[in-house]
C-alpha cells in the first residue's frame, strides 16, 4: 500500500504543518469539563435541540424538492439559472460503479468520458502538437494547457458576454496547481550539483525547466462550443479568449494589503503589483459571473536563506507560521536556483528567494512570498485584464472558494478552507450589499464586493455549536500588544492571517479542503480529506469535530480516511456570528468496521474526500485525493443527496470520541459515479448550465493515461462526461428532465 505520506507529498509538493498552538486542546479541556450525556440531555442548559441544530433554512419552501429557483426566492435568476421543472430527486437510480484499480477510468452505465484537452494542448495555430519528446521550447507553454488540472468552471457565453443559461458556447477556465516535473523536461528531473555552492544553491536547475515549470503554473481560459453532434465540446481554436495566466502574469494586489511596507519589492516599491499567480488548486464562480482562484502551496516554490537577524522578531514568526523557515530551500522546484545569466527577464529567479538579503525590502525579495497566498479573481471574458489578488479575504493555503445564496440587499458571503494539517475555516462577509445589477459587472464588481469586508475565522465547539471571530485590527487581541507577532495594522492581520486566528482561537481541523453551500438548505460543506496527526501529536488531540484517530496495520494513522463537515448559520443569515455544526459523512473502507460510523457499503465507500461540488440542482459530488485506499480503489467521483443538519445521531469513535454524524449512507442517496485511473486524484468540476456535460479534472495519472497515441508519457487532462443519448446528466434520477431552461 502506498504511504499516505508518500501519495501527498507527491500530489501536492508539500503537506504543511506549521500551525505550533495548542487552540483545539485548549477548547477541548474546556468543554469536556461539561458533562457530555447531561450536555445530550439538556441538563447543563445546552439543550439536544442546540445540538443537533435545529436552525431555520435558507431559500426553503414547505416542499424541500422543489428546486425551480435554487438560489432561493432572491429575485437573482440570472446569477443561477432556474430549471425548469426539474425536481431534486429522492433516489439516485444510476447503477453505481464497482472499485477499480484500472489504468483506464470508469464511469457509470449509460455515460461517456472522453479525455480532452491535455498538458501541452496548442490554445493557438502555430504552435506544435505536444510530443513525447518533450523537446517544446518553454516559452511555448505561454499558449498550451498547463500541468495537473484543478478547479474549473464553465462560463455560459452568448455573443461576447457571460450569460449564465447559456450552453451552446462558453469559456472553460481552469487551475494548473503544480507540475510533475520528470514528465515535463526532456532531461526529467535534471539537478545539477555544486558542494562548494552556499546551501540554497548546491542543486541548480536549467533556467528552460524552471522557465517551462513557471509557464505550466497557473490558469488557462478556452472557449469552447458545442460539436456538431450536440454531445459535448470541442476547443475553439484561435479564439481571442483563448489564454494563459501564469506564474510569470502580472497580477494586482486590491484591498488593505495593497501598497503595505510588508508587500513592496524589487519589483514594485510601491507595493501594489507582483508578478505571478501559483499553485492554483480548488477555484469558484463569482455572482457576479467572473473566476475565483486560489493559490495554496505557494509555499514550495520559495527559498529562504539565513536572514532572521535582518527581521523584526514578529515578522520572522509570521513567516514561519506559513512553513518558511531560515536555510530552506523550497521544496524539489528549485526556481531560485537558475544561473542569472540565463534569464530572460529581469529577476526572473531570484524572486523566488525570499531571503533578507539587500539594505532594505525594495533591494530584495523578502517580501515576495507575502505577495501569495491570495484568492485571485479574473475575469475570462477581458483578455486585456489584469487578475486582481483580493487581499481582504485574507492569506492562507485556499483551497477554494464558495460563496452563499446572494440575497437584494444583504452582504455577499464567501468561505474558504486552509489546506494544511491543523489549519482553519474562514468566511468573508462583503460591506457592500448585493444589487443584481452587478451581474457581468466583471472586476469593478470585484473592487465593490471583496475588497472591503470583514474575514472571520471557525471555532467549532463541543456540543455542536460555533462561531466566528472577526479578524479586525484592534478588535480580540489584534494589536501591537500581542507577543509572538505585534499586529500593527489590518494589512497585517491579513499577511499573517493563520497568526491572527491563532490569537482568536480559532478550531484546528484536519485540513480544510473543497467548501460547497447547498442551494437547497443553504447549509455549508467542507471536506476536511484526512489528518495524520490527529490523534498523534499533542497539539493535535481529539475533539468534537475532528473526532477520529486509529490504528491501520499495527500503526497509529490519525484520521487517515477523513470525514466531510457541515454547518447551519443562525437564523439562515450566512453573515450571523454563529451556527450549528454535525458532520455529515465519514470516509472509510466499507470493511473498517469501527471507523464506518456513515456506514458506508461497497457501492459508496470513500477515502480522503477533496474536491465538493453542489450543482443547482443540489446534488452534491465528491471527489477524492487518496493514498490510504488505493490498493483497493483508484480515486474516484460520487454523487450524493445530502439532507440537513440534524438528521442523523450520536456516535462514538473508535477513540472514545462523542460527535454528531448526520444519516446514514445509502444507495438511494450516495453512489460512486466515476473512477479515476491509476495513480490518479480526481479534481475539479463543473457542469453546463443545461445540465448535458460534466467536466473533471485528473490529475498526475499512472501508466501512458492521456499520452499522445502510440506515446508513453502520461498527461493530466480534462474528462468530459456525457449520457450516451445526449441528455441531462442524472436525468435517471430526477421525475422530469425534459425542460431544462
Amino acid at each position: 500500500m502506498t504511504s499516505l505520506n508518500d501519495k501527498l507529498e507527491h500530489a501536492h509538493e508539500i503537506v504543511e504543518d506549521s500551525n505550533p498552538t495548542n487552540n483545539t486542546d485548549f477548547q477541548t479541556i474546556i468543554s469536556r469539563r461539561l458533562n457530555r450525556r447531561s450536555i445530550l440531555k439538556g441538563g447543563t442548559g445546552l439543550t439536544a435541540a442546540a445540538f443537533f441544530g435545529a436552525i431555520p433554512l435558507v431559500g426553503c419552501s414547505d416542499d424541500d424538492d422543489d428546486i425551480s429557483s435554487p438560489i432561493g426566492d432572491n429575485g437573482n435568476d440570472a446569477a443561477i439559472p432556474a430549471q425548469g421543472d426539474l425536481k431534486r430527486p429522492e433516489t439516485l437510480k444510476f447503477n453505481a460503479v464497482a472499485h477499480s484499480t484500472a489504468e483506464t477510468m470508469t464511469v457509470a452505465d449509460g455515460y461517456k468520458a472522453e479525455i480532452i484537452l491535455p498538458l501541452g494542448t496548442p490554445l493557438m495555430s502555430g504552435i506544435e502538437d505536444w510530443k513525447d519528446n518533450r523537446e517544446q521550447s518553454a516559452e511555448s507553454f505561454e499558449w498550451r494547457m498547463g500541468d495537473n488540472h484543478d478547479g474549473m468552471w464553465f462560463f455560459g457565453k452568448k455573443g461576447n458576454a457571460y450569460d449564465a443559461k447559456a450552453s451552446e458556447n462558453g469559456l472553460l477556465v481552469m487551475n494548473h496547481e503544480y507540475v510533475n516535473s520528470e514528465e515535463l523536461s526532456p532531461f526529467g528531473y535534471y539537478v545539477v550539483e555544486d558542494k562548494d555552492a552556499a546551501p540554497l544553491f548546491r542543486n541548480r536547475r536549467l533556467a528552460s525547466d524552471v522557465r517551462r515549470e513557471v509557464n505550466c503554473h497557473g490558469v488557462a481560459v478556452v472557449e469552447m462550443k458545442r460539436r456538431a453532434d450536440g454531445k459535448g465540446y470541442e476547443m475553439v481554436p484561435n479564439s481571442k479568449y483563448n489564454r494563459r495566466v501564469t506564474s510569470s502574469t502580472t497580477a494586482q494586489l486590491a484591498g488593505p494589503v495593497a501598497g503595505s511596507d510588508l508587500v513592496k519589492t524589487k519589483f514594485d516599491p510601491t507595493g501594489y503589483q507582483t508578478r505571478g499567480i501559483n499553485n492554483n488548486c480548488g477555484a469558484g464562480l463569482s455572482p457576479w459571473g467572473t473566476y475565483l482562484t486560489t493559490e495554496e502551496n505557494f509555499l514550495g516554490v520559495f527559498a529562504r536563506g539565513q536572514d532572521a537577524s535582518q527581521l523584526s522578531a514578529g515578522h520572522d514568526y509570521g513567516r514561519v507560521r506559513y512553513g518558511a523557515k531560515e536555510n530552506t530551500p523550497g521544496s524539489r522546484y528549485l526556481w531560485h536556483t537558475p544561473d542569472a545569466k540565463d534569464a530572460t527577464i529581469v529577476d526572473e529567479f531570484s524572486r523566488w528567494d525570499m531571503t533578507a538579503a539587500g539594505a532594505n525590502a525594495v533591494e530584495d525579495y523578502r517580501n515576495n512570498f507575502n505577495t501569495f497566498g491570495y484568492i485571485t479573481e479574473i475575469d475570462p471574458f477581458d483578455q486585456n485584464s489584469i487578475s486582481q489578488k483580493r487581499t481582504a479575504m485574507g492569506r492562507f493555503a485556499h483551497e477554494n472558494c464558495a460563496y452563499a445564496p446572494v440575497e437584494q440587499g444583504k452582504p455577499v458571503v464567501f468561505y474558504m478552507g486552509d489546506d494544511a494539517r491543523g489549519e482553519y475555516i474562514y468566511k468573508f462577509v462583503s460591506k457592500a450589499t448585493w444589487s443584481n445589477s452587478d451581474i457581468g459587472g466583471g472586476l469593478k464588481a470585484g473592487d465593490k464586493y471583496l475588497n472591503d469586508g470583514t474575514l472571520y475565522v471557525a471555532i467549532f465547539n463541543e456540543d455542536g455549536s460555533g462561531e466566528w471571530k472577526a479578524l479586525v485590527h484592534g478588535q480580540n487581541g489584534l494589536d501591537a500588544s500581542n507577543s509572538d507577532l505585534p499586529f500593527n495594522g489590518q494589512d497585517e492581520v491579513l499577511i499573517f492571517a493563520r497568526a491572527a486566528a491563532d490569537v482568536l482561537g480559532a478550531t484546528k481541523m484536519d485540513r480544510p479542503e473543497w467548501v460547497s453551500v447547498s442551494p437547497i438548505t443553504g447549509e455549508v460543506y467542507i471536506t476536511l480529506t484526512n489528518n495524520t496527526n490527529r490523534g498523534v501529536k499533542d497539539d493535535q488531540p481529539l475533539s468534537a469535530s475532528n473526532p477520529r484517530s486509529y490504528t491501520v496495520d499495527g500503526k497509529r494513522s490519525g484520521n487517515e480516511n477523513g470525514h466531510i463537515i457541515r454547518w447551519a448559520e443562525a437564523g439562515g443569515d450566512h453573515a450571523a456570528l454563529s451556527f450549528e455544526w454535525d458532520i455529515y459523512l465519514f470516509a472509510t473502507p466499507y470493511d473498517l468496521s469501527a471507523e464506518n460510523l456513515s456506514r458506508l457499503s461497497e457501492s459508496n465507500d470513500l477515502s480522503s474526500p477533496d474536491g465538493l461540488y453542489f450543482d443547482p440542482r443540489g446534488v452534491l459530488w465528491i471527489q477524492t485525493d487518496d493514498g490510504a485506499y488505493t490498493d483497493t480503489t483508484n480515486c474516484m467521483l460520487l454523487a450524493a443527496l445530502p439532507g440537513k443538519v440534524s438528521d442523523g445521531t450520536t456516535a462514538t469513535t473508535s477513540a472514545g470520541q462523542q460527535t454528531r454524524v448526520g444519516m446514514a449512507a445509502s444507495n438511494d442517496n450516495i453512489k460512486r459515479f466515476f473512477v479515476g485511473p491509476e495513480g490518479c486524484e480526481v479534481t475539479g468540476i463543473t457542469l453546463t448550465p443545461d445540465f448535458k456535460t460534466l467536466f473533471i479534472n485528473i490529475q498526475h495519472p499512472g501508466n501512458s493515461w492521456g499520452a499522445v497515441a502510440g506515446g508513453s508519457i502520461p498527461r493530466s487532462a480534462t474528462v468530459m462526461i456525457t449520457k450516451e443519448d445526449g441528455g441531462v446528466i442524472l436525468a435517471e434520477s430526477f421525475d422530469s428532465a425534459t425542460s431544462t431552461t
